[in-house]
């Protein structure tokens, strides 16, 4: 692996999105990583459609395509709805492209794709050492919380509700 191709993989891996639960390249990402024209992998993939069940690709619906353009923020004026490639569908589409090029950015795919799921990964465990850690915060809180309302208590002198010894004398004749 030479020093420029972790910028590259890292750079694929911003390309890939989250549609219908699935992590996916869009075609012309693809198309373009592949170094053919969009129209020409397009067409590869309707000569074959044998090699791509549903979980290999699928058609984006207008609703996807619409809110993947807002997100992304391109003004790409398509004629068809875009398709997008799972990781085994990316795969798959270097095999029926079968350039050298193809074949050989198929490693970088699978490489983003590995990376993606790493940084998934790291992500999810951060998030349960926090709820375990918040969990831990909050009895802890609620611990020392108890503990000063005991010190509060211990502090207070209590009120003397005895009556003193002996005789007592009203000097002032109960007039202040």
């Amino acid at each position: 692996m030479t020093l420029a191709e972790p910028l590259q993989v890292e750079a694929l891996a911003q390309r890939i999105y989250r549609i219908r639960g699935q992590r996916v390249l869009l075609d012309a990402d693809l198309a373009e990583l592949y170094g053919v024209p969009t129209k020409r992998l397009n067409e590869q993939i309707k000569r074959n459609p044998d090699r791509f069940p549903p979980d290999f690709l699928f058609q984006l619906s207008e609703e996807e395509h619409a809110a993947l353009r807002s997100q992304v923020a391109t003004s790409n004026i398509r004629r068809y709805l875009p398709y997008a490639f799972t990781e085994h569908g990316a795969i798959m589409a270097a095999t029926v492209l079968n350039s050298p090029r193809a074949i050989e950015m198929s490693v970088f795919v699978v490489r983003a794709f590995v990376r993606l799921r790493e940084m998934l990964s790291t992500h999810q465990e951060l998030a349960e050492k926090l709820d375990a850690l918040e969990r831990t915060v909050s009895t802890h809180d609620q611990a020392i919380a108890g503990l000063i309302n005991a010190i509060r208590e211990l502090t207070h002198t209590p009120v003397s509700r005895t009556r003193p010894i002996g005789f007592t004398a009203d000097l002032d004749g109960g007039q202040k």
